[in-house]
């Protein structure tokens, strides 16, 4: 009798994405050296693609010409999957910087729903659409409503993963396992869940995820694969006992004093990889945060 694998393989790019964080020199310059450095060092390290521009790549910051030589840099200097951010609050300049990201290598692209305006979901689900018909790439949908000020619903999810061929993942940073778990029920054969918060991968993997849009895996990459493959063989125990591992990571990379481009900076800055500092709204990651990175990186490997 044939037994169902504990983890469905991914459609298109792998296990464990890392939203890499944007390299900027002294002067505040995008720094695409450090970007192709950056990037090698995290496919030697346990990641299978990495997303370019997003949240944690600081987008809003970023002009799209950066943008664009930040995907095309990247893209030439790994062989793994890159996803280029592409989402804004505008779905006209998301149409245009979607409509873009073929002819600078990306395997794909994420779309974050609108935020700020605060649209109804009828918008969302236009916007969406829109977007993915800029393109003949892959497309994954980026929910994280803390940060957008809108949830996109259920259904309209549903439907663009019915409907529209090319949407084909989805970035779960919902902090809501249940109705991830209805929505795979429900049109999981059509797309595929990625956990879009570190913390909640392993209750999202029991719920039919297939990886994980993460931060942490700047360093924790090797960590999360060996928790992937812990499930995928039906080893439970050993699965939660390497999610207790990175708790301490999941912890770190995210403070009312230092959030995750900080952080992550802080923690690359330790292992000797310079990344700059971030660009203002963000400040500089308060001393301490360096300090806090040893002791995570020490306990880690301890």
């Amino acid at each position: 009798m044939s037994v169902e694998p504990a983890i469905r393989a991914p459609r298109q790019w792998g296990r464990v994405l890392t939203a890499m964080v944007t390299p900027f020199d002294a002067r505040g310059r995008l720094d695409l050296d450090a970007a192709r450095r950056l990037a090698r060092w995290l496919a030697e390290r346990g990641n299978d693609g990495l997303v370019l521009a997003a949240t944690t790549g600081e987008a809003s910051t970023l002009s799209d010409a950066e943008r664009c030589d930040l995907v095309r840099a990247v893209s030439e200097a790994v062989t793994i999957p890159v996803i280029a951010g592409t989402g804004s609050n505008d779905t006209r300049h998301s149409v245009e910087l979607t409509a873009m990201a073929r002819e600078l290598g990306a395997a794909g692209v994420i779309v974050v729903a609108p935020y700020y305006s605060r649209p109804p979901q009828a918008g969302i689900e236009a916007h969406f659409r829109a977007v993915a018909a800029a393109t003949d790439l892959p497309v994954m949908i980026y929910d994280v409503p803390l940060r957008t000020g809108r949830r996109v619903a259920q259904d309209v999810l549903l439907r663009l993963f019915r409907e529209v061929p090319n949407i084909v993942a989805f970035k779960d940073a919902t902090g809501d396992p249940p109705a991830a778990a209805a929505l795979i029920a429900q049109a999981g054969e059509h797309f595929d869940l990625y956990s879009g918060d570190d913390s909640f991968t392993l209750p999202l993997l029991a719920a039919g995820a297939v990886g994980i849009v993460g931060t942490s895996t700047h360093w924790t990459g090797p960590q999360f694969q060996q928790m992937f493959a812990a499930f995928g063989r039906g080893d439970v125990v050993e699965a939660r006992a390497v999610n207790a591992r990175l708790i301490d990571s999941f912890n770190f990379i995210n403070s009312d004093t230092s959030v995750f481009p900080m952080s992550i900076k802080a923690m690359l800055r330790t292992l000797g990889l310079e990344m700059g500092e971030c660009r203002l709204p963000l400040p500089p990651a308060p001393p301490e945060v360096e300090q806090q990175a040893r002791g995570v990186w020490s306990r880690l490997n301890g």
